[in-house]
């Protein structure tokens, strides 16, 4: 019997990666059309407050389409996190290039002062970080590594099978602007007290600045580097040519 199972396990394993690359494309087709419910950053914050003994944790999200989200939101996010995303293929190699430099700067700078390393930049697009909140975990030592080739592949996908409008779509639902803040709509309500589809530049650019830290900045109140970075991501939206720039995403 034992040596029976074997077999029959040996004839299944080479057969395990074909059944995970069908039920993620099946996945991505599917979100393609239907909202998602929450996204596995929601479901970890869950786990977390849950093992932290906080029962009384809740996630406030609530979808909504791009047509009901002042597209101000969407530009802010494209100036401050991804300009080249109306362009790229899901991974923009000379932001990352630059970012690499800019890093090593900071890198060597802090050695020879002896101080802490501040704000070393990242390159992940639009697509890779909504591949990244919506399926899978932030993830440290050998999980990070399995997390960032699965990030890839999920970025593929969603490159490949979403048109980009869905893409921003999801990114602008999901993106975390609070802890336990979740997308536009729920941001728009929690630290402006209006709905998404009323948020002017000024409040739109505030939130994009919080998104690298949303649990240590706080876009009711900004500081003096949210404001500065705000005002910089203003910039950026009319060097873009404003609000018309979403139309190159058609």
């Amino acid at each position: 019997m034992s040596g029976g199972w074997k077999r029959r396990l040996r004839g299944w394993w080479w057969k395990l990666p074909l059944l995970g690359i069908a039920l993620s494309v099946a996945q991505v087709l599917l979100l393609r059309v239907v909202d998602p419910p929450l996204s596995a950053f929601m479901l970890a914050r869950w786990g977390q407050a849950a093992l932290e003994g906080d029962p009384g944790y809740r996630v406030r999200y609530d979808f909504r389409p791009l047509a009901r989200i002042s597209p101000q939101l969407p530009l802010a996010v494209i100036a401050s996190e991804d300009q080249n995303f109306p362009r790229h293929h899901g991974f923009d190699f000379d932001a990352i290039e630059k970012a690499q430099a800019h890093n090593e700067r900071m890198l060597a700078r802090a050695e020879r002062r002896g101080t802490p390393v501040r704000r070393l930049r990242g390159a992940s697009t639009i697509s890779q970080q909504t591949a990244k909140n919506l399926f899978l975990w932030q993830g440290s030592g050998p999980t990070r590594w399995l997390r960032k080739g699965l990030e890839v592949w999920y970025t593929v996908l969603i490159e490949t099978l979403w048109p980009k409008r869905r893409i921003l779509e999801m990114y602008v639902n999901i993106a975390e602007f609070g802890d336990g803040v979740y997308g536009a709509q729920a941001a728009a309500r929690r630290f402006f007290g209006k709905d998404a589809q009323a948020l002017s530049a000024a409040e739109a650019a505030r939130l994009a600045a919080v998104l690298p830290s949303p649990k240590r900045y706080d876009a009711a109140h900004p500081g003096p580097y949210v404001q500065r970075r705000a005002q910089a991501i203003q910039g950026q939206m009319a060097a873009l040519g404003g609000t018309g720039f979403l139309r190159t995403l058609e």
